[in-house]
């Protein structure tokens, strides 16, 4: 039987059958407005799996059990209580052969940032011509520019050639992700403020119409006061 509280000593099996009593066939519902694919969803939001998370603290062996399950939330769970320092490179790949929603690939993504992949995941991931995968390489982008705090700009730069590259990019889910890397890009510093608002300008006076529509949002929000004000508050790297 499972314990009545959620805590560190749950297995995968005890995980899973919390998430089944908690499901709720209006939430799944509701995902599927949102674009989530809800096949193997139970219905639980994410307000709810993060304390659960918590509760059950970080266990590595454990995650990889709740992504094998293939279940919307155990794998959500499996995000948010790995332990970073144990992902691979190679365990990222294996992920990212289910990836198939675009909210589980977001969370996975920050988990690989956290844990220190994006170097060798971003440019091959980007590379891929599978929706989610591309997804995940901008999505790797836009969590690493605003998470990894003490890398100097000089790591983040060169990410921009490869959002400019996909940039025409029209599949739904990968240029809302070129556009999120961007503007993150953008808004992490004022050195990489500049650049990345050039692009954004360039990306307007394109002939695709993706990438018109990116540089069209991205500069919206980079050239706003609003951005421009806090970038000049913000300590200099």
């Amino acid at each position: 039987m499972t314990a009545s509280e959620p805590g560190p000593d749950w297995n995968c099996d005890d995980v899973v059958r919390w998430l089944h009593a908690h499901g709720s066939e209006e939430d799944v519902a509701g995902m599927a407005r949102f674009g989530i694919r809800t096949e193997r969803a139970l219905g639980i939001r994410n307000a709810e799996l993060r304390p659960l998370a918590r509760k059950i603290k970080r266990n590595h062996e454990r995650a990889l059990a709740l992504w094998h399950t293939g279940v919307r939330e155990a794998r959500l769970v499996a995000c948010f209580s790995d332990e970073p320092k144990k992902v691979t490179v190679q365990q990222a790949w294996l992920w990212a052969e289910d990836f198939n929603s675009w909210e589980v690939v977001d969370h996975a993504t920050a988990l690989f940032v956290e844990a220190k992949l994006h170097n060798e995941l971003i440019a091959p991931f980007v590379a891929d011509e599978r929706e989610f995968v591309r997804r995940a390489g901008l999505t790797t982008m836009a969590w690493g520019a605003v998470h990894l705090k003490k890398e100097p700009d000089a790591v983040i730069e060169p990410w921009l050639p490869l959002i400019e590259r996909y940039s025409t990019d029209e599949r739904n889910f990968v240029k809302k992700a070129v556009n999120w890397a961007l503007r993150q890009i953008g808004k992490r510093s004022l050195a990489l403020h500049e650049p990345a608002l050039a692009l954004a300008r360039k990306l307007v006076q394109s002939d695709n119409k993706t990438a018109r529509w990116i540089g069209r949002d991205a500069v919206r929000e980079l050239d706003s006061q609003k951005t421009l004000d806090r970038l000049k508050s913000k300590p200099r790297r």
